[in-house]
């Protein structure tokens, strides 16, 4: 194996804007808990762009979060894996420099990955991880929603923007415990959402869709915000019926949530809690959460056995070739051209 990782580096000379690069770096090590993978799809995420155009993490950085691919070496205290699985693995690209998905190899921590089940190909499970993730702590976490997974079956939530990515899965592992899930999507995804287990779709851009809401679910205290977009939480917030409640929104600091209706309690989810240390991200600053750590671990062992028996679908991959892809990917994101799928990019 080579000592070289052939990968996409984010270059910043001084006074010019952020740049991709295609170079042969350092191929990282593998850790204790951790394995090493040789990355054939990588998905992108929202956070690869904003990242990229807000410079976040300097020159030398790696982007991308979400890989499938081999693995190649285990770190001392791997059991569970083995070298020549096919697993779905999860970094915090830029994190640390020089790693991250937009590579040749990349490092994945033994519990925050999962083996590919036999029905789901490379590209459909590249879409899993982050956004399931994200998906799954803003539900459960104590630190967000905090729903009780025990008492699933006559409670609501409505999930803000079901159409997402982050939307999808929110819909699905809600309902797959027994949820009654409310979402708001265009028409054109409704059956899209329904399909996997939405009860009550509105289309956000009703002028009357909060009152709609409330006539459906009238008891509604608990609401995940997947856009996190100006004006957002402001408009889910007055969905609730009988007095302020609870939303979690995917924008870390609470950004974008000053006009949500007065009392209303608001969290945001940050995946990266999914690993065992210490993040900080700008001002922001999350301390290491054993229980997220778990409660995802939990998650991906559970991942394989709910694709197979068809309570999780994978969110639809549009395939594009290359590292060289991955501006043209990012132009359409800004674009605001992605709508129901997600770019994957075969390596």
């Amino acid at each position: 194996m080579s000592d070289t990782n052939t990968a996409l580096v984010v270059r910043v000379s001084d006074g010019q804007s952020p740049r991709l690069s295609k170079e042969s770096i350092p191929r990282p090590r593998p850790a204790a808990n951790q394995v090493l993978v040789k990355i054939s799809h990588v998905a992108q995420n929202p956070t690869d762009v904003q990242s990229f155009d807000g410079n976040a993490f300097g020159d030398g950085a790696v982007l991308g979060c979400d890989f499938v691919g081999e693995v190649v070496e285990l770190g001392s205290s791997v059991t569970r894996l083995s070298k020549g699985d096919i697993i779905a693995g999860l970094v915090w690209g830029g994190e640390v420099k020089g790693l991250g998905a937009y590579s040749e190899y990349c490092v994945a921590d033994k519990r925050i990955s999962f083996k590919l089940p036999g029905s789901m190909s490379r590209a459909e499970a590249s879409t899993i991880p982050l956004a399931a993730a994200t998906a799954w702590l803003a539900l459960f976490s104590k630190e967000c929603l905090a729903l009780d997974r025990s008492r699933g079956k006559g409670s609501s939530v409505l999930v803000w923007g079901g159409s997402s990515s982050v939307g999808l899965y929110s819909i699905q592992l809600a309902a797959k415990l027994g949820f009654e899930v409310v979402t708001t999507c265009s028409d054109k995804h409704s059956d899209l959402v329904r399909s996997l287990g939405a009860r009550h779709i509105f289309n956000y851009r009703d002028e009357n869709v909060a009152e709609k809401i409330k006539a459906a679910a009238p008891n509604l205290s608990h609401v995940f915000d997947t856009i996190g977009a100006k004006g957002s939480s402001a408009a889910a917030s007055q969905t609730f019926a009988s007095g302020p409640g609870t939303i979690c929104t995917v924008r870390p600091g609470k950004a974008n949530t000053a006009d949500v209706v007065k009392g209303t309690r608001v969290t945001d989810v940050l995946v990266w809690t999914a690993f065992l240390k210490n993040h900080r991200y700008g001002e922001f600053k999350w301390p290491a959460s054993k229980e997220d750590h778990e409660l995802v671990a939990e998650l991906f062992e559970k991942v394989p056995e709910w694709v197979e028996m068809g309570h999780l679908r994978p969110n639809h991959p549009k395939v594009l070739g290359g590292l060289e892809a991955v501006a043209d990917g990012f132009q359409e994101y800004r674009d605001g051209k992605i709508s129901a799928y997600k770019i994957v990019y075969e390596i």
